[in-house]
C-alpha cells in the first residue's frame, strides 16, 4: 500500500472499499436519476449566474462525471459524486468520491446519508450519498463541478464509512 495515503484511504483500501468507477455505473443506473445521465439536464438545472469551470477539484466538491469507457469498450453514463479524499501522485491528483443518487428509496440503507438540496450544493432535488464505497476518479473523467458540501458534511460521510467498515468486519 502506498505510504503517502491518508489514514482514511488506507482503511478504505485495506477493507476493499475503493472501487473502480465502472462499478458505480453498473450498480446504479442513471436512468433512475433525475438527470437521466444527460449533461444538458444538469447544466439546465444550474442557475444562469453560477460559474461553471474546469478546475483543480477539492475535497467536498460535487462533480458530474462524464461518460466512462469500460475495459470491454462499453460506455457508462454520467453520474454525480462528492469528492471525499485525494491522493497526490507524482503525475496527477487522484480523487476518491462517493456516489450521489436522487433515488431516496435507498435511504433505508444505513450507509446512505440524506443530502438536502441548497444554494451551495446546487442539487436539483434532495438526494443521498452512498457512504459505503469510494470510487477512484481522475480529473479527466470529471465534466464539471456543480457545487460543494462543507467540511463537516465530508467528515460525517467519512464517519458513516468507518461505521460501515466496522459493521462489515463484525458481521464477517
Amino acid at each position: 500500500m502506498k505510504e503517502n495515503l491518508s489514514e482514511f484511504l488506507k482503511l478504505a483500501y485495506r477493507h476493499n472499499k475503493v472501487k473502480n468507477l465502472q462499478e458505480a455505473f453498473e450498480k446504479f443506473p442513471v436512468e433512475e436519476e433525475w438527470h437521466k445521465g444527460k449533461t444538458e439536464n444538469v447544466l439546465n438545472a444550474l442557475r444562469e449566474d453560477e460559474e461553471l469551470y474546469k478546475i483543480n477539484y477539492a475535497i467536498g466538491d460535487i462533480v458530474f462525471v462524464k461518460k466512462y469507457t469500460y475495459s470491454d469498450e462499453k460506455i457508462g453514463n454520467n453520474h454525480l459524486f462528492v469528492i471525499i479524499d485525494q491522493e497526490n501522485t507524482a503525475v496527477s491528483i487522484e480523487n476518491f468520491a462517493m456516489l450521489i443518487s436522487s433515488n431516496l428509496n435507498k435511504l433505508k440503507f444505513a450507509s446512505n446519508e440524506l443530502l438536502k438540496k441548497d444554494e451551495i450544493n446546487h442539487l436539483h432535488k434532495n438526494s443521498l450519498v452512498k457512504t459505503d464505497v469510494l470510487y477512484k476518479i481522475s480529473n479527466e473523467q470529471i465534466e464539471f463541478k456543480i457545487g460543494k458540501v462543507d467540511t463537516e458534511r465530508v467528515e460525517q460521510y467519512k464517519t458513516s464509512f468507518y461505521e460501515t467498515v466496522i459493521n462489515d468486519k463484525n458481521n464477517a
